[in-house]
């Protein structure tokens, strides 16, 4: 390695170590982001204007890409977020939860909204739709139970970040999809060690959520400690809506998706039927439609710009020169290939703070180099998907960003619990898998 290699590798790591500050410090990502970004133009003396602003593979041109993509989704997940608040019917759904589970019994409001996360998310709706639409249904539940709301990045996680992402055979994730594609295998690869691997951290997970309920009891943490109870908008009991009526536009959302999965842009289309519902259904609790799409219209517009911003720093990151050594040092990475495999993946999670791109960056860069090597390209395929998510929530990740925006958590409030459930979750599966694979399913 040589002197210019070297000082755009410390480029890399000081631009990430200084988003984590910013991001810490409360600085918003629309304005640390592009700050830190800058670092790692300079230090890989990389073309300033054309990195930032050129029409392939600079700032802007992800920035708007992402945007492009993006943004019907928060859009159309905020007015819908937005109906379901306004009109009651999450607190009609919380109603029915509290019912069957008891107010006195807050780890089995925690355990159904981590079976409700986790089937919205088998359902093929994406992670960003999840949080619009059980973030407002979970804090009514929250606030009943008096429970600390900071807890709720727990279930919510567990249940949309965990083992529907990467290892259930046949998730529809993107992070489960990109491997089939490029190694010609399917959503169900290497099934028996899916399944193992799910249930372990299925239990991890709710082992983990116990024992940071009680702690939080234990400090005396309570609704109020994390949500400022002035701005709750309370709705009479009477007005609200009845539950079948409320649960209807979830329920729909997700036939929609489940029924026509092969059509273009289906997340779309099921998410404007499910607000035209909304619309219908509620237009007795919700009737100013005006200020409903106005409001969801402008809560949409700061988790898509922090979350696109996180993807235009990423972008930057992997165009650069240091970036390539590193791939190329990973690949010399001695011992078990698996573990070489793992490890690089685990690298790369950390580096981009995404899974979802940290495999594509190793199906593209490396997976063709392993099935070489013999190595059974299921067992590549879900050894990958486990791996990428070692790292996969960082201070900078799109999905921390805008679970905090949405839930309005500081990242001081919320990210130990993220990193927990999902990163420590998936090195100790990470573990696991491989043993299996080396001493069991050899």
């Amino acid at each position: 390695m040589n002197a210019y290699e070297f000082i755009g590798i410390a480029g890399i790591i000081i631009a990430l170590l200084a988003f984590v500050y910013v991001t810490i410090k409360g600085v918003n990502t629309i304005i640390g982001a592009p700050i830190v970004t800058i670092i790692i133009i300079v230090f890989n003396k990389m073309h300033v204007m054309d990195s930032l602003f050129g029409q392939k593979d600079s700032y802007v041109s992800a920035l708007a890409n992402f945007i492009l993509a993006n943004f019907s989704i928060f859009l159309l997940g905020a007015v819908l977020a937005k109906y379901m608040e306004k009109s009651g019917a999450t607190q009609s759904i919380a109603n029915k939860i509290l019912y069957y589970t008891h107010t006195d019994r807050p780890y089995s409001v925690l355990l159904a909204i981590f079976i409700i996360s986790s089937i919205i998310t088998m359902g093929g709706v994406s992670f960003f739709v999840v949080c619009f639409a059980l973030i407002p249904m979970a804090k009514p539940l929250f606030k009943e139970l008096n429970i600390a709301w900071n807890l709720v990045t727990i279930p919510l996680f567990a249940g949309m970040a965990t083992y529907t992402m990467s290892m259930l055979p046949g998730s529809p994730s993107i992070v489960n999809v990109i491997p089939a594609n490029a190694l010609h295998t399917t959503l169900t690869a290497a099934p028996i060690l899916g399944i193992i691997c799910s249930i372990f951290i299925v239990a991890y997970s709710l082992i983990y959520m116990y024992y940071e309920l009680k702690k939080s009891q234990k400090r005396g943490e309570t609704y109020s400690t994390f949500v400022d109870v002035k701005e709750d908008v309370s709705i009479a009991q009477g007005m609200l809506p009845n539950f079948l009526p409320s649960i209807l536009p979830m329920i729909t959302l997700l036939l929609i998706i489940i029924i026509f999965r092969d059509v273009n842009n289906i997340i779309l289309i099921a998410l404007t039927a499910s607000i035209l519902l909304c619309a219908l259904l509620f237009r007795k609790q919700a009737n100013d439609h005006v200020k409903i799409l106005n409001q969801g219209a402008l809560d949409s517009v700061i988790p898509v710009f922090s979350t696109s911003s996180t993807v235009a720093f990423g972008t930057v990151l992997a165009s650069s020169s240091a970036f390539e050594v590193i791939k190329s040092l990973i690949m010399t990475i001695p011992g078990n290939p698996l573990i070489s495999l793992s490890i690089s993946t685990a690298i790369l999670s950390c580096i981009t703070g995404s899974a979802a791109g940290t495999v594509g960056i190793v199906m593209q860069s490396f997976a063709a180099d392993y099935v070489a090597m013999g190595i059974d390209p299921q067992i590549i395929h879900r050894i990958t998907t486990i791996a990428s998510a070692s790292f996969g929530i960082m201070p900078y990740t799109g999905l921390c960003i805008t679970f905090n925006t949405l839930a309005k958590l500081s990242l001081k409030q919320s990210f130990r619990y993220q990193f927990f459930v999902v990163s420590i979750g998936h090195i100790l599966t990470l573990i696991l898998a491989l043993t299996l694979v080396t001493f069991v399913l050899a």
